[in-house]
């Protein structure tokens, strides 16, 4: 940090209440200008509620915001775009219909004579920020057709786009490879120096004292820490996000593993444009092990657990359940005891519509019937239980689940899947976008399931999670298996073992 970084906003004395719960309890925050303004707590701790306020998504159900020292009023996300206000949510907000370009201008279109829009000006400007994040996406490409990582530089792209005073990036790096990571914290550093104010939001703590200037911790809707970033570690982050609540999470249960549950032999998944997404990987699980898959984003880690839960028709290889080999559509596989935690809760693990009873038995209810009846009792109390056994913070389980924050949304997915009694559970990133303290109760709950038997196979990027919940480590890149770890080895050659591409590239 270097220099005075003068405070462009400032929030006072806010409170937001919504039903059943106290989101924020009269919080003062700055955003400090040619700075990045860290902001960190756990999930429900009311992060993204203060930047939703600050975008004009929300109101303030007490207090008041100051631009330059004078007081403002955002009706709508608008009125904040004109204020110079840009926000990256956690939560994907684009279109997957249509292309890249219409996605990065949508409702910000350049015209022709006023009213036809320019969409050769459109491309150009998105290719424009595509080579900034260095991206190699075409702004024709319709979005649908790309992977999360990818969605989400777009949504970096469209902040941009924007020219914004004040930015705030809400979990911007949670789908990102490292190399992503690199490139977004260079534009970071790029638009601070021109004097844009950062607010950067994420669970990833080495990241936050890398590049954060300024540090402000919440806890449960309250300030309990705010300083610059000189001095700051990540003990004294954790002690002010969750107090006495901080436990190691990284001790796992004891047990015996028994007999094979699932196993695949040679699957794979061509590419449209030839080669493999997967290739010829073979592996299995035993009950009761947690088997951590290892790799970079495009390491084809999420298409194997596609492979396994019948989503590609052109795949091909062999799996089994137990002794029996594993054939039929999804619900087929869902039948044989296999369930999927999916990487995208919000497009693929949700219905945000419906409530959080509704969501958590929506793969279950063959099971809560009576004949063709539903047991809306039934349904009720097995909500109950797993709303108190995963400790999910909701006021009441007929709220929607779209009124939860990230992490409890995750949790909910989990005990979707949990309900249906399966045999392996396959988790993609379980703790994308997850805090620590929420991070601690999912993998607790993990090593729960394991001691009573279910197998366990999780994918991740995150090389802490991994070793510090994996029995046996499986390593991929390019679509390949190339390592086997057991628990324990050393993460710097888990990490080379995940590089392999880069490192031909260096030899070459």
């Amino acid at each position: 940090m270097t220099g005075p970084h003068p405070v462009g906003l400032s929030i006072r004395g806010a409170v937001k209440v919504y039903p059943g719960t106290r989101a924020l309890k009269g919080v003062d925050f700055d955003i400090r200008m040619g700075a990045v303004n860290v902001l960190v707590g756990e999930n429900g701790a009311g992060k993204s509620t203060l930047m939703k306020v600050i975008a004009g998504v929300e109101d303030l159900t007490e207090g008041e915001i100051l631009m330059d020292g004078r007081p403002v009023v955002f009706r709508s996300k608008e009125d904040a775009v004109a204020a110079g206000i840009g926000i990256v949510f956690q939560e994907l907000n684009l279109f997957p219909d249509l292309t890249v370009a219409e996605n990065v201008f949508i409702g910000r279109e350049p015209l022709r004579l006023g009213f036809d829009i320019d969409k050769g000006e459109m491309a150009r400007r998105t290719q424009a920020l595509m080579r900034r994040l260095e991206q190699d996406i075409r702004p024709e490409q319709v979005l649908g057709y790309l992977r999360i990582g990818q969605q989400q530089i777009i949504e970096i792209a469209k902040a941009l786009a924007e020219d914004a005073r004040i930015l705030i990036l809400d979990e911007p790096t949670s789908a990102l490879s490292p190399q992503e990571v690199e490139v977004l914290f260079r534009v970071i550093g790029e638009l601070t120096a021109q004097g844009v104010g950062v607010v950067y939001i994420s669970h990833r703590l080495e990241e936050l004292i890398r590049i954060g200037d300024y540090i402000t911790v919440l806890r449960d809707g309250a300030i309990t820490g705010s300083r610059g970033m000189a001095g700051v570690d990540i003990p004294w982050i954790v002690q002010a996000m969750i107090g006495d609540k901080s436990k190691d999470y990284s001790a796992g249960i004891s047990h015996a593993f028994g007999a094979e549950v699932f196993r695949a032999e040679d699957v794979s998944l061509p590419k449209p444009g030839g080669g493999y997404a997967v290739d010829h990987v073979s592996l299995s699980v035993r009950a009761g092990e947690i088997l951590g898959l290892y790799g970079l984003m495009g390491a084809g880690r999420t298409e194997f657990l596609e492979c396994v839960m019948a989503q590609h028709p052109r795949a091909t290889g062999r799996m089994f359940v137990g002794d029996r080999p594993l054939r039929g559509d999804v619900a087929a596989r869902i039948a044989r005891g296999i369930a999927l935690v999916p990487e995208d809760r919000k497009r693929d693990g949700l219905i945000q519509i419906l409530s959080v009873r509704e969501n958590l038995t929506l793969s279950s209810l063959k099971a809560l019937s009576i004949g063709p009846h539903l047991s809306l009792r039934a349904e009720a109390a097995r909500a109950a239980d797993y709303i108190r056994r995963l400790v999910i913070k909701v006021a009441s389980a007929e709220n929607p689940v779209s009124s939860l924050s990230g992490g409890n949304q995750q949790k909910v997915v989990i005990g979707k899947a949990l309900m249906t009694g399966p045999k392996i559970l396959l988790m993609d990133e379980p703790s994308r976008g997850i805090d620590i303290g929420a991070k601690a109760e999912i993998y607790r709950a993990m090593r729960r399931l394991a001691a009573e038997g279910i197998a366990i196979l999780f994918v991740t990027s995150d090389i802490e999670e991994v070793m510090g919940l994996a029995d046996r480590i499986l390593v991929m890149a390019e679509g390949r298996l190339v390592r086997e770890f057991p628990a324990g080895a050393p993460a710097a050659e888990i990490i080379a073992a995940a590089n392999t591409k880069k490192q031909r590239e260096h030899a070459a």
